[in-house]
């Protein structure tokens, strides 16, 4: 994922410090410096980045700190504070009601990805049950009605728009009356973009906005675009009111922070970060939980909040007592794979969990484990029903090995290592003894843990920090429902 360099850089700098025998000035300096030098290789601001270094000097006096005070975590804190003022305007976004027509404007510079945000912008609402429609209000860039129209049908969402009118003001206007007509409580209007910005485009966007009174103007970003983020959304605020910045393309590029600091000169918060090209690639974004993740805090929340809304409450409670009567089979195995491709890109999903980094998935390594994922469900699906509800590895023989193979177009080879790596898993699960584990409220005993801990794979309890940061990060749990984890869970490919 984009800016997994940064945190990674940001992670190392802290690491480094916290390996000193004594933290004092210098130590403080140093590693302000490596930050310093982070955020300006991601094109944050060289003026944001000193303002950064200035106020953690100013709240950290090293020596004014009582005997015994964990000076490193002080400095840690601090660092994670300033991120998240950096980050933050100050006042939350225009939340869209539901029973109510709420207009939502687009706009950017075309080339940023502002059609494809419209439409992912209404599914993710339209999966929060609302009643999305989209207005393609852009009579500048030729084909983008119908980049508009093919994804609106391909998402189901109401759409609207014209070839002969030129007016956008006209189309929006028409459309915005249309879609209250029918009870739309979400109308979202997609303006012209241009390659560079200039009057006839500000104008534009001043009489739409004009016509239609949206209650909420986004900004849509290029994650890519690097130091210029700052000058074209200052640009933007002052002709259209920017209420809020969503920022796309943050999946292929190693920077992005020039676009973070959209916030500061538009003084609206940004809302979604687009990480893909397909609709459901539109993360949420929150400070606390992103600064988090950059600095290896992990965002458990969140990533049981991806968990639940893949894994329904229903089949949450049907795997946990599958595992507790001890039955992992093939077929569950299938399910849980399938659960995990949903998640989305499994950098993001370490970069979730504290003590882990997204950068410890290096590069190429995901898509070889995404492909090594398929490449077992296919095989799967080449197998019987009792091939797969049994639980007894012993009833693949050397001739329904082979019949597997044939049928999937795989090697022998891929289906014995598919079983080697299911009889791994089964083996962790009866290790586990979910039943004892997980009480009827969710919550584990110190026992528990332990007993999790040494069926944990040595490599990835060392990964996420070694024991005591796996006790902590159980712990840290709280009230959540460990079945949710469960549900999510699987013992990696």
């Amino acid at each position: 994922m984009v800016l997994a360099e940064l945190g990674g850089s940001i992670s190392r700098a802290l690491a480094r410090m916290s390996s000193a025998t004594v933290v004092d000035e210098n130590v403080l300096r140093e590693c302000l410096n490596e930050i310093a030098r982070a955020l300006m290789q991601a094109d944050v601001r060289f003026k944001m980045v000193c303002d950064l270094q200035a106020n953690i000097k100013k709240s950290v006096n090293l020596e004014a700190l009582a005997a015994g005070t964990n000076k490193r975590r002080v400095i840690e804190t601090a660092v994670g504070k300033e991120l998240c003022k950096m980050l933050d305007p100050g006042k939350p976004a225009f939340v869209p009601k539901k029973g109510k027509p709420n207009v939502v404007m687009f706009v950017g510079l075309q080339g940023s990805g502002k059609t494809t945000t419209c439409t992912k912008y209404a599914h993710y609402h339209q999966r929060k049950g609302f009643k999305p429609s989209l207005v393609c209000a852009d009579t500048f860039r030729a084909g983008a009605f119908d980049q508009l129209k093919q994804n609106a049908t391909k998402a189901k969402i109401p759409f609207y728009g014209s070839y002969m009118e030129s007016d956008p003001v006209k189309i929006a206007v028409e459309g915005l009356e249309k879609f209250r007509q029918e009870k739309s409580d979400l109308i979202i209007i997609d303006t012209s973009g241009r390659h560079m910005q200039e009057a006839a485009l500000f104008e534009e966007m001043r009489q739409v906005a004009e016509a239609t009174k949206p209650d909420l103007v986004i900004f849509v970003m290029d994650g890519s675009i690097g130091q210029a983020a700052f000058d074209q959304a200052q640009a933007f605020k002052q002709s259209a009111s920017v209420g809020a910045v969503i920022i796309t393309k943050m999946d292929g590029h190693a920077k992005g922070g020039g676009a973070l600091s959209a916030v500061a000169a538009t003084k609206s918060p940004v809302i979604f970060i687009g990480t893909g090209e397909h609709i459901d690639e539109f993360d949420v974004f929150n400070v606390e939980p992103f600064v988090g993740r950059l600095l290896g805090r992990g965002d458990l929340p969140g990533l049981l909040d991806k968990m639940e809304s893949i894994v329904p409450a229903d089949q949450q409670s049907e795997l946990v007592a599958k595992l507790a009567e001890g039955a992992f089979t093939l077929r569950l195995m299938s399910e849980q794979f399938q659960n995990l491709l949903k998640m989305g890109p499994m950098g993001q999903i370490f970069s979730m969990l504290p003590g882990f980094s997204s950068e410890l998935m290096p590069k190429g390594q995901e898509k070889q484990s995404k492909e090594k994922i398929k490449r077992y469900m296919t095989i799967m699906d080449s197998m019987t029903a009792a091939e797969l509800d049994s639980k007894n590895p012993k009833l693949m023989t050397e001739s329904r090995i082979l019949r597997v193979a044939r049928g999937s177009g795989r090697q022998v080879k891929d289906v014995t290592d598919m079983l080697e790596e299911y009889k791994r898993l089964a083996k962790m699960w009866s290790k586990l003894n979910v039943s004892k584990l997980i009480p009827p409220n969710g919550k584990m005993s110190d026992q528990a843990i332990q007993k999790m801990l040494k069926a944990m794979p040595p490599q990835v309890v060392q990964q996420m920090g070694g024991k005591s940061a796996f006790e902590a990060l159980v712990k840290q749990m709280g009230g959540k429902d460990m079945s949710k984890m469960l549900a999510g869970m699987k013992g990696g490919a």
